[in-house]
C-alpha cells in the first residue's frame, strides 16, 4: 500500500494547544509525538510505502547532534518506508544523520530523500510532491500534493493538502486518526470532493 503524510513536526512545542493555523491540543510533546506514531501504525504496514512532504519535526534540543537523534530514534517507530521531501523545517544535518544510519526493510532502504519533490505516476494521473503548494497553471493530468499551510486549504483543484492538520481530510468520508497517512487513492477522494466544493462556491459567488 502506499500512503502520503505530511508536517508531523514531532517535538514542537509550538503548536501544542488550540489555534486556528495548527490546533494540537495536547499536554506536551511527548503525548502528541505518541498519539501520531501510535496511529500512524494502527494504518500502516512494515512493508508499505509511505511519502513524507516534510516538515517531519521541529526540534531545537542541542547539541543539534542529539536533536538529530532524537528525530531518528521517532522515525525508527514508524511502521513503512519513508520517502522523506524536505520541508522548511527539515535540517539538511537532519537528512545526512537519516541517511548515516539508514537501514533495510525487505532489502530496500528504510528512507530515500529528496530537496525539492517527487512526481509519480498513479491511477491514470500525475502526482508531484512536494512541501510547498505549487501552482501548476492548466495542467488536468496533475494534482500537486503538499503540506505546509497546516490548517488552510488552498483554493484550487489540483492542489491538495495532506498535512495531518489539513481541512482537505474532512472531505473524507472517513477522516483517519491524528497523524495517520492517507491512501494514495483517498487523495482521489478528497480531489473529487474538492472539485464539487469549489465549484458550488464559485456558482454561489457568480449568484450573490
Amino acid at each position: 500500500m502506499m500512503y502520503v503524510v505530511s508536517d508531523t513536526h514531532f517535538f514542537d512545542k509550538n503548536l501544542l494547544g488550540v489555534d486556528q493555523f495548527a490546533p494540537r491540543p495536547f499536554k506536551n510533546v511527548s503525548e502528541m509525538n505518541a498519539t501520531i506514531v501510535n496511529n500512524w501504525n494502527e494504518r500502516v504496514n512494515e512493508d508499505d510505502l509511505v511519502f513524507h512532504l516534510g516538515d517531519i519535526a521541529v526540534n531545537y534540543t542541542k547539541p543539534p547532534r542529539l536533536g538529530d537523534e532524537q528525530v531518528y530514534q521517532i522515525l525508527q517507530k514508524l511502521h513503512g518506508r519513508l520517502i522523506l521531501i524536505k520541508g522548511n523545517h527539515d535540517r539538511r544535518d537532519l537528512f545526512k544523520y537519516l541517511a548515516n544510519h539508514n537501514y533495510k526493510i525487505n532489502d530496500k532502504p528504510k528512507f530515500e530523500f529528496h530537496d525539492v519533490g517527487k512526481l509519480i505516476k498513479y491511477n491514470h494521473q500525475q502526482l508531484y510532491m512536494t512541501h510547498y503548494p505549487m501552482m501548476l497553471g492548466i495542467a488536468p493530468q496533475i494534482l500537486n500534493l503538499h503540506g505546509h499551510i497546516h490548517h488552510y486549504m488552498v483554493p484550487n483543484e489540483s492542489n491538495i493538502n495532506v498535512g495531518i492538520d489539513a481541512p482537505e481530510l474532512d472531505l473524507l468520508k472517513r477522516r483517519p486518526k491524528f497523524g495517520a497517512p492517507i491512501l494514495l487513492r483517498e487523495v482521489d477522494e478528497i480531489a473529487q470532493k474538492k472539485q464539487v466544493l469549489l465549484q458550488k462556491a464559485k456558482k454561489d459567488g457568480e449568484t450573490n
